[in-house]
């Protein structure tokens, strides 16, 4: 959800810039209706802001606030709409991004399946493999909210496999509950996978 823009052809010209020249670039995915813009703008504002429906993409530069970093780390978040007619799109975004933000709301367990469908696609794309992958189990502040367990479960996680790295978050958008943590795992998972590369490359 949020105030759509068609930025399609604006995205496809993202540069796959060096590491230490940009911002951390995230992608935030997920179903409609599941709260991605809101969390988008909760991270960007510090407080709730009223959204419509996405029909394009929303992004925003932010300072995340991490141990360690005085200054923040900065993250250049591309927030995508999650209708099905645009979905097909969500791989222009994901190109060259340092981490992915699935949100999935988890009292709809009706739509849980496609979430769960959604999800593997994006990260069994070639561009994707090995990107890590924060889940963020949006709405745990309702009453029909399910379990962490049950999400999991239901999205079977444990079937990414081990070339993504992925870390489930019980969150509540709205107040912001839970996105600070996920996101620090989010980096944590980030930053190991550079080494990781930097490693490779190494030996060769």
């Amino acid at each position: 959800m949020g105030n759509g823009l068609s930025g399609e052809r604006h995205c496809l010209q993202l540069p796959c810039l060096p590491s230490s020249f940009q911002a951390l670039h995230i992608v935030i995915l997920g179903l409609d209706c599941a709260g991605k813009t809101t969390v988008l703008y909760r991270l960007r504002f510090n407080e709730f802001v009223n959204t419509v429906p996405t029909k394009g993409f929303n992004t925003e530069r932010v300072r995340v606030p991490l141990p360690g970093r005085r200054s923040g780390v900065p993250c250049h978040f591309w927030d995508v709409g999650g209708q099905e007619k645009l979905r097909p799109l969500w791989r222009s975004y994901t190109r060259c991004a340092d981490g992915l933000v699935f949100v999935v709301d988890s009292a709809d367990a009706e739509r849980m399946e496609e979430a769960k469908t959604e999800l593997h696609k994006v990260t069994r794309l070639h561009d994707n493999l090995g990107v890590p992958v924060l889940v963020v189990a949006n709405k745990q502040d309702l009453r029909s909210a399910m379990p962490l367990h049950q999400v999991e479960k239901l999205l079977a996680l444990g079937e990414l496999g081990t070339h993504t790295p992925c870390h489930l978050q019980p969150a509540c958008a709205i107040i912001g509950e839970g996105l600070q943590e996920g996101l620090e795992r989010l980096h944590g998972m980030i930053m190991k996978r550079r080494r990781t590369l930097k490693q490779q490359r190494r030996k060769r």
